[in-house]
């Protein structure tokens, strides 16, 4: 008899003994959705740029100070602000419109019909002039 009831276990060691091992189930599972996640958004981060310039859906940007536009006509001309000036002059107008600021943001508008070089030489020598900021602009999209 006294076989028997010691092996029936004592007290707590029977049957709602407490569990000390941890569940890594649950926490694979969403380590495993976070992998799947970041494998398809990580492409999308570092695809190219997008080639259809003139519309895009990015907000417009926040601005401390007025930036300085430079446009492109239809028809080749670059004006700075509202004024004409020629390629070759522009830099040197450009400081003088931004009083030697090399840091003060620039937007570079081009119609859409006149070719990617093109828009490329301004931008180019604009940033020759020592300008750091500088961008494209493009319309928004209707909703």
């Amino acid at each position: 008899m006294a076989g028997g009831l010691m092996g029936r276990g004592s007290g707590r060691t029977g049957r709602y003994r407490s569990m000390s091992e941890i569940n890594v189930t649950p926490l694979v599972d969403v380590m495993l959705v976070l992998l799947i996640v970041f494998m398809v958004t990580a492409p999308m981060l570092t695809s190219g740029v997008n080639v259809d310039l003139p519309k895009t859906n990015a907000q417009p940007l926040n601005a401390d100070a007025t930036p300085l536009t430079v446009t492109i006509s239809a028809d080749g001309q670059i004006h700075l602000q509202d004024e004409a000036v020629l390629q070759g002059d522009l830099v040197d107008k450009l400081r003088a419109a931004s009083q030697n600021d090399m840091a003060r943001r620039i937007f570079v508008r081009g119609d859409r019909s006149i070719p990617y070089g093109q828009v490329m030489q301004v931008m180019a020598s604009i940033a020759s002039g020592g300008f750091t900021k500088v961008a494209l602009l493009a319309e928004q999209t209707q909703k």
